[in-house]
């Protein structure tokens, strides 16, 4: 049984490099894209991701907030599943709040770019797997 879920899923989405995130596209199919781990969490509840505003994953996500996050940690063959909603923000207090040196790379313009925006994934449920067994948590 997994004791302390925060601290159990916190530890593995800190420490992986990919996160996976899901989308599901107008077919009613599930979409999977590796991202970047997120930039900021709260909790195990909200995570926050960068992307482009013209992302085919912004939107899927305008049309059905219905998502998942997957962290997986390849070295002990262990995992977590977090399902909740996805929202686009386009504020300036999001984009600066998770806004890095270097992100220029990807957004010429800035954090004013027009093509910059945060995605925020907001966990209502999940399921942890480890030493060949599952198990299913809600997310407080």
């Amino acid at each position: 049984m997994i004791r302390n879920p925060e601290q159990t899923v916190g530890n593995i989405a800190d420490k992986q490099k990919t996160a996976f995130i899901g989308s599901v596209d107008e077919q009613g199919f599930p979409n999977i894209k590796a991202m970047l781990q997120p930039r900021k969490r709260e909790g195990i509840k909200t995570f926050y991701f960068t992307t482009n505003t013209s992302s085919m994953r912004v939107a899927q996500y305008g049309k059905n907030k219905q998502a998942c996050v997957y962290f997986c940690d390849n070295r002990f063959f262990r995992g977590v599943l977090l399902r909740g909603t996805m929202e686009v923000l386009h504020d300036p207090a999001s984009k600066e709040m998770i806004w890095r040196e270097g992100d220029t790379e990807y957004y010429p313009e800035g954090v004013t770019d027009p093509d910059y925006c945060v995605l925020r994934f907001t966990a209502s449920s999940g399921r942890y797997y480890s030493n060949y067994h599952s198990e299913e948590f809600t997310v407080e």
